[in-house]
C-alpha cells in the first residue's frame, strides 16, 4: 500500500531528504511518496495534526522543531532522551514514535572509512544541537578527550559537562585559542554553520596536515572553504553529504525495516547516474 513520508522545518526548500528518499522507492519499486513541508516556528503543533489528518507514515524533523518536537511524541527511544532532540518519527496508527538518527549519521562515515574515534584527540567547533549528537557518538566510541571551541564559550562549556558527565575527558575554549591548538588534535570537526555561504573556515587551517581528519557537517556546498584547504594539505575528509547519507540510510531502515539502497541514494545525492 503506498505510503507518504516527509521532512518537517523551517526553511525546508533546500533538503534533499525527498531527492535521496524517492530515489531509494524507485530503486526497489515501492509506490511510496517522500514529500519537504514546510511548518513555520511557533505551529508545529497544528503541523502535525495536519499530517496525522493524511495519515503520514514517518518524517524527518529539521531545524527550528527538533527539540520541541519531542513534546508531542507518544514514545521516544534512548538516544532521544540523552541527546534532548528528535529527527526522525515513526506513525504507527496514530502513535508517534521519535528517534534520533544524528549519532549514527554522524559515526557511520567513520566506520566506512575504518578511522577510529577511540583514544584519539577530537576539536569540536560549535555547540548546538547537531554538536551534542556529535559528543554522544564521540563518547560512545570512547574518544580520549573532546576539546569543544565555540563563540559563545558558556554554550562550548555545557556541552563539556555533558562530555564529562558521561565517562569521557572534555574541555571548553574559545575559536581564538582552538586556532594555536589545531595540530594537537587528530580529528577536527566543524558542526557550526560557518561555510554554508562559503564564508571563510571557521578555524585555522595551516596547521592541519597529512595526520588530520577533518569532518564538516556542512553539506551544501560540499567543498566547503574548511574542506578545500583541509584537502590541499593532505587531510583525510569525511564529508557532509556522508553524514546526511547515513541518516536517511538509518531512518529509512527505521520507517521500512529494510536495509537501504545506500548506493543508489548515494548516487541520487552526488549526482552520478
Amino acid at each position: 500500500m503506498p505510503k507518504t513520508y516527509a521532512v518537517i522545518g523551517d526553511p525546508i526548500d533546500h533538503s534533499l531528504s525527498p531527492n535521496i528518499h524517492n530515489a531509494a522507492f524507485r530503486f526497489l519499486n515501492l509506490e511510496h511518496t517522500y514529500i519537504a513541508y514546510r511548518i513555520p516556528k511557533g505551529e508545529l503543533a497544528s503541523g502535525i495534526e495536519a499530517l496525522k489528518a493524511i495519515k503520514i507514515a514517518g518524517f524527518n524533523v529539521t531545524i527550528p522543531h527538533k527539540i520541541e518536537m519531542m513534546e508531542l511524541l507518544d514514545e521516544m527511544d534512548t538516544t532521544c532522551k540523552v541527546i534532548g532532540a528528535v529527527n526522525t518519527v515513526s506513525n504507527e496508527n496514530g502513535k508517534l514514535k521519535g528517534y534520533n538518527t544524528d549519532m549514527i549519521g554522524f559515526l557511520d562515515p567513520i566506520k566506512r572509512k575504518n578511522l577510529t574515534v577511540k583514544d584519539a584527540q577530537v576539536l569540536l567547533l560549535g555547540a548546538g544541537g547537531a554538536a551534542r549528537a556529535i559528543v554522544t557518538g564521540l563518547v560512545k566510541e570512547k574518544a580520549g578527550k573532546i576539546t569543544i571551541a565555540n563563540r559563545t564559550l558558556g554554550n562550548a562549556r555545557k556541552l563539556a559537562e555533558f562530555a564529562i558527565k558521561n565517562g569521557c575527558n572534555a574541555n571548553a575554549i574559545s575559536l581564538q585559542e582552538a586556532n594555536k591548538l589545531v595540530s594537537d588534535y587528530k580529528f577536527i570537526i566543524n558542526s557550526t554553520s560557518i561555510g554554508m555561504n562559503n564564508e571563510p573556515s571557521p578555524i585555522s587551517t595551516e596547521s592541519i596536515s597529512k595526520n588530520s581528519i577533518v569532518y564538516d557537517i556542512i553539506y551544501q556546498p560540499m567543498n566547503t572553504d574548511l574542506i578545500k584547504k583541509s584537502k590541499e594539505n593532505g587531510a583525510t575528509i569525511i564529508y557532509g553529504y556522508e553524514m546526511l547519507l547515513s541518516q536517511a540510510a538509518c531512518s529509512f531502515e527505521i520507517w521500512h525495516k529494510m536495509e537501504a539502497p545506500y548506493n543508489e541514494m548515494k548516487k541520487m545525492l552526488l549526482g552520478v547516474t
